[in-house]
């Protein structure tokens, strides 16, 4: 099924007139309201938000994440030698963390 868009000019559109307006307000159904009730817990002060610590992440584990890292980074394709540079730094790092003797926390 093909579906296209009818394109309309400003000059193609005529302004109805004050005529026009009046008879179809007329013939328009008064117009509805909807009350809205706001209750009191809304104006109450929110609860503190509590943070749970979560476990650390193993040595191991962080060597296998920056050694992922260091593949992903291995493939992106650089656009341009600004690009190429940092990305070039960022594996100079990984390489640094994944070879030395301890891995600063995360």
């Amino acid at each position: 099924m093909d579906a296209y868009m009818m394109v309309t000019k400003k000059k193609d559109i005529e302004e109805p007139t004050s005529e026009e307006i009046a008879a179809k307000s007329d013939s328009v159904a008064a117009p509805v309201t909807i009350e809205k009730h706001v209750s009191s817990a809304v104006t109450s002060v929110a609860e503190p938000v509590v943070v749970k610590a979560c476990e650390p992440i193993t040595e191991k584990q962080q060597r296998e994440l920056f050694k992922w890292t260091l593949e992903e980074k291995r493939k992106v394709k650089q656009k341009n030698a600004e690009e190429k540079k940092r990305i070039d730094e960022e594996k100079a790092i990984l390489k640094q963390f994944i070879g030395s003797n301890t891995i600063p926390t995360l």
